[in-house]
């Protein structure tokens, strides 16, 4: 699936505290951009705007493909990466991956969800429960959850949060195979997480 997307005219406040306005830009595929930001200015808030987790108060994201003649599920496009987002730590790793294929119709093959553990390095630890993981092997999860779905457009707010030299050779490699197969956007002040940048937004100056 090609996808392209575009954000226009994006502003976000909470409690009458304009967090960020006039947000504007577009990414074709083989496309990164880096929102960059002191603490507090709102790259998290912009990356969860993108992923359709926040609505904004002002502005849009449109999103255009190659399928159903250009009408795109946002389920189906975004994999998203931060954090503070949890996944479920009753169930195991392959349980979490199930889900997140159920919920976005698509067919739960074992085997594209075992090479999927075993790509971010939790091969053999698939049938543990998360609760039984260490931080760094839960921010695998997340990624193995945000990827297993092959998404058009990745997210990754602080992406090498939690993560030992190991984990983070791990997700340069995802975010190189991003650029290939789809667009990729990072949320981080630490540029050298990446390696390219073809668009940004400084949150810095948006208030």
């Amino acid at each position: 699936m090609s996808v392209s997307l575009v954000a226009s005219n994006l502003s976000k406040s909470f409690n009458r505290r304009m967090i960020f306005r006039g947000i504007s830009f577009a990414l074709d595929r083989g496309e990164t951009l880096l929102v960059a930001g002191r603490n507090g200015a709102g790259k998290s808030t912009l990356a969860k705007i993108i992923a359709g987790v926040l609505t904004p108060n002002a502005g849009t994201i449109e999103l255009q493909g190659d399928s159903h003649g250009g009408l795109l599920q946002r389920c189906a496009v975004f994999g998203f990466v931060s954090p503070y987002l949890q996944l479920y730590d009753e169930f195991t790793a392959v349980e979490n991956l199930r889900y997140c294929l159920a919920i976005r119709g698509m067919e739960a093959r074992e085997d594209a969800i075992r090479g999927m553990l075993q790509f971010v390095g939790l091969g053999g630890r698939g049938d543990d429960p998360l609760r039984s993981y260490s931080s760094g092997m839960k921010q695998r999860a997340k990624y193995a959850f945000a990827l297993v779905h092959h998404p058009p457009v990745l997210i990754l707010d602080e992406p090498m949060a939690n993560l030992d030299a190991e984990g983070t050779a791990l997700v340069r490699a995802v975010m190189t195979n991003q650029r290939r197969e789809g667009i990729l956007i990072v949320a981080t002040n630490d540029v050298s997480d990446l390696d390219r940048v073809d668009r940004k937004v400084d949150l810095n100056d948006t208030r």
